[in-house]
């Protein structure tokens, strides 16, 4: 897995805006006098961010926190488990043919009012990602970015204008981090080049039709602020709308961990992304280009880049029920070394000339603060290099995952 990324600046939400709990709301809003607990009976907070077709809790936990006002409550207990074909056994537990485990375990709590706002999402969670070996959440949270994912201050200093400061999630691409923020259970082949999570300082403007955002960050969740990001959008009508975004390092930074690739860390990305929604059904294509200079002093003996595309579509059948999908194509160019012995290809599939397609499908249901989906997924390569495909010899160039995820967003 090279990385654990992406986006959703805009929320974006779809279904119904109220849902009823009253047995819940009964128990609850009794004792609310005593403990200072109340609910808060408006729309859905957007952060966490959710593209869809699953829906936050629209009834979110509040406490009166005094000088900061209301402080909203929410959270995720979601498990997960997979069916795959030719696991690569290469992280150990979770990479058989099959596996159980939890997809996020987690709590958020923020403040929506006023000119100074926090957000922090803390717990436990896994990031699936197509066509890379699962992680279990245990190890995730612990190798990647720990049990505090997201923390950021807010300063609002108009309507349009504001800035954060924290652990942010990343400008760049159309899917999200965690995997109940997005149509799909798994993040698919163009979420896992890009940045996910980042530390740094955002800027964001809104103004009409336009909204942008501006970040100085440490890309790869290195500790390095050297990456810039950058992100417009236009919304052309209340149903199309286009956004462009661009990131890259500064400088070099020789970093290389779980969280922090040494070539997409040293790279730039850009995004063209389109979205059409009417009605039940949402289409969102995109494309993606990622490029990597040549350092020798950090060992990127040749240049290469990605070419790629993807079709996120969503459709609401009712109120209960919906279909996501997802097709998209990567390719690979450059990092060869033709007859150097001296130089390391540069590697950023599965081998330097190597491509990869994918199918996804996920239906869902949800009714009320309780959601479960099914999955299925195909991906395939095309020019594998030996040793970097599936199965416990890593030769194999293709994989079938069928997975079921269900839990409670409350």
């Amino acid at each position: 897995m090279t990385s654990q990324p992406p986006y959703s600046q805009t929320p974006q939400t779809s279904g119904p805006t109220a849902r009823r709990r009253c047995g819940l709301g009964v128990l609850i809003s009794g004792c609310s006098a005593l403990f200072g607990v109340g609910f808060a009976y408006a729309d859905p907070l957007s952060t966490p961010s959710f593209s869809g077709p699953l829906v936050p809790n629209p009834e979110p936990f509040s406490v009166d926190a005094g000088l900061l006002g209301s402080v909203f409550i929410g959270g995720q207990l979601i498990g997960i488990g997979a069916l795959q074909t030719h696991p690569t056994h290469a992280q150990g537990i979770g990479n058989d043919g099959g596996f159980v485990d939890v997809s996020s375990a987690q709590i958020e709590l923020q403040t929506i009012h006023g000119p100074l706002q926090f957000y922090i999402q803390a717990g436990a969670y896994s990031l699936p990602a197509l066509g890379c070996s699962y992680l279990q959440a245990t190890k995730a949270t612990d190798q990647l970015f720990g049990p505090v994912s997201v923390a950021y201050a807010k300063g609002v200093i108009t309507p349009e204008l504001s800035v954060m400061a924290g652990i942010l999630p990343t400008l760049v691409g159309a899917e999200s981090t965690f995997t109940f923020q997005n149509a799909n259970i798994e993040r698919g082949l163009l979420w896992n080049q890009e940045l996910a999570l980042s530390r740094g300082v955002q800027i964001n403007y809104t103004h009409g039709p336009l909204s942008a955002a501006v970040s100085l960050n440490d890309g790869f969740y290195s500790g390095k602020l050297n990456w810039v990001s950058g992100a417009l959008t236009y919304a052309i009508n209340s149903s199309h709308s286009i956004t462009f975004v661009g990131a890259g390092s500064l400088s070099r930074n020789d970093k290389s961990s779980a969280t922090t690739p040494l070539l997409q860390n040293n790279s730039s990305i850009f995004n063209v992304i389109y979205s059409y929604s009417s009605g039940p059904l949402t289409l969102m294509p995109y494309l993606q280009y990622s490029h990597v200079k040549r350092d020798d002093q950090l060992g990127i003996d040749r240049p290469a880049g990605t070419y790629a595309g993807a079709l996120l579509v969503k459709y609401a059948l009712n109120k209960e029920w919906s279909l996501g999908a997802r097709a998209e194509y990567l390719k690979t160019t450059g990092g060869t070394c033709g007859a150097d012995p001296d130089c390391t290809p540069t590697n950023l599939l599965y081998g330097t000339k190597s491509d990869a397609w994918s199918l996804t499908i996920t239906p869902t249901y949800e009714k009320g603060i309780f959601f479960a989906r099914a999955e299925l997924s195909y991906i395939q390569v095309g020019h594998l290099e030996a040793g970097y495909g599936f199965g416990r010899d890593l030769n194999q160039r293709d994989q079938v995952r069928a997975l079921v995820e269900t839990g409670f967003l409350f």
